[in-house]
């Protein structure tokens, strides 16, 4: 039986993701020619083998501009999505999430936009897992974006949040960072808010960088990762 899942072919958007997008990215490479798609995701819960994702929401970026018109957001159903503790923080109640899409249909829409880009969230290694685990299930691929944490960047990008030795920091929160750019908070704990606001932050850190170095980006310069 798993040897003949194994000899099914890959569907042409799962070929053509895989194809199309280098797990690693030449260190040489301008950052204006890259482009970035920034992700959030509001999940049941909090644990990466058995918990899904109930929203989803994309924001690209290039160049140093973020492209509204390239947004994307989608409610997943979940059929076995319960009443946690994780729903007094987003609020998606069960009955929100039957109204959603399949999560095959989600995943599929996602690969179109991720093709050949590099992955940015904060704290974007636990979406990136349950993305992974969605993406295996659907469409027998594993995510193969680069990524770029928000968070870890700000603790080298930003002195208040600098690493300080001591074993109990941790990294900061995105309403850490936005009251400490003077971002303003807006729509938290939605995939939609939460998604715009870690483009503001990415492209600020950016900035920041870029004035620091006194020169344009390159891939190296970024804290690209990959799980």
């Amino acid at each position: 039986m798993f040897s003949l899942l194994r000899r099914t072919p890959l569907s042409p958007l799962a070929r053509e993701y895989r194809e199309r997008t280098p797990r690693r990215i030449d260190r040489h490479t301008p950052v204006a020619a890259l482009r970035f798609v920034v992700l959030d995701a509001e999940t049941t819960g909090l644990d990466v083998l058995q918990d899904r994702i109930l929203t989803l929401a994309v924001v690209e970026v290039q160049d140093g501009r973020m492209s509204v018109s390239r947004s994307a957001s989608w409610l997943v159903r979940q059929p076995s999505a319960a009443i946690n503790a994780a729903v007094a923080v987003h609020g998606i109640l069960p009955a929100d999430t039957a109204e959603g899409q399949a999560e095959s249909e989600v995943t599929a829409a996602l690969l179109e936009r991720i093709t050949g880009a590099v992955i940015v969230g904060h704290h974007i290694q636990f979406d990136a897992l349950l993305l992974d685990a969605a993406l295996r299930r659907h469409h027998r691929v594993r995510l193969r974006n680069p990524l770029i944490d928000t968070a870890r960047m700000a603790m080298t990008g930003i002195d208040a949040f600098r690493k300080t030795g001591y074993a109990n920091q941790r990294p900061p929160t995105l309403e850490e960072l936005c009251a400490h750019t003077g971002l303003p908070v807006i729509a938290r704990h939605t995939a939609e808010g939460d998604a715009f606001m870690t483009a503001q932050v990415f492209l600020l850190l950016c900035g920041r960088l870029r004035r620091r170095l006194s020169r344009e980006l390159r891939a190296s310069d970024l804290p690209l990762t990959r799980l």
